[in-house]
């Protein structure tokens, strides 16, 4: 497209419901929004490694019109000098992005917006988990949520909206770079609830399997009770 075409697209542009509470969860993880026109308009960039380029794929598909180009491979350097493949594309620049701007940086650096309580979706909470999340243990049934990268009382805000809003049993865990969230075993039961429709199939590693309930063999013995009488 041309320019001015571009432009006159851009217009037509606004966010989905979908889209929005979407926007809520990777902004929480590894997203970001970029501006190059000192706050005038926002551009949202994601970017993962090569291993999650299903992810991104599927995250450009959702976002489709406001996508111009397809997800390309990036080739950067890993903290050990290795090369490191990752994916990525960005959105239109667009003045739509800059509420979000506005409640997720300040002072140059990201954060949690005082309304996340409010905003937060199950479905943003599943991307969120997809996009900064990782299992801790298949045994104990553990999730943990990247959240280093916030300031401590940012985490501890996120912590009151997984306890009071979804119910989950989250807290602190310290680690040499920052803080994440740690959200019990005993609660993962509830978090698959919320979420598990909403993870793709190419994430879905991250999740640990469910636990065997004991009643469908209950039931089982009680049909063959039942048949012998």
């Amino acid at each position: 497209m041309h320019s001015r075409a571009i432009e006159e697209y851009k217009q037509t542009l606004s966010f989905s419901e979908l889209q929005q509470e979407v926007l809520v969860g990777i902004l929480l993880g590894d997203a970001c929004l970029e501006t190059r026109n000192r706050g005038g308009t926002y551009r949202l960039k994601i970017e993962q490694s090569a291993r999650h380029k299903a992810y991104v794929t599927h995250l450009s598909e959702l976002f489709r019109p406001w996508v111009l180009s397809p997800p390309r491979q990036r080739i950067g350097r890993a903290s050990n000098g290795s090369e490191a493949a990752s994916w990525v594309f960005s959105t239109v620049s667009h003045a739509a992005f800059r509420f979000y701007a506005h409640q997720f940086y300040g002072s140059g650096r990201k954060r949690v917006p005082m309304l996340i309580h409010r905003w937060l979706t199950p479905l943003g909470l599943a991307y969120w988990f997809m996009d900064d999340g990782s299992m801790k243990s298949q045994q104990s049934k553990g999730l943990i949520f990247n959240t280093q990268g916030f300031q401590l009382p940012d985490v501890q805000r996120l912590i009151d909206v997984l306890q009071q809003r979804f119910a989950l049993q989250a807290k602190l865990r310290q680690q040499s770079d920052g803080w994440q969230i740690y959200l019990s075993g005993s609660s993962f039961e509830d978090f698959l609830e919320l979420v598990d429709r909403h993870v793709i199939a190419e994430m879905r590693y991250k999740v640990p399997h469910a636990r065997r309930t004991r009643l469908p063999k209950k039931r089982a013995v009680e049909d063959s009770q039942r048949r012998a009488k």
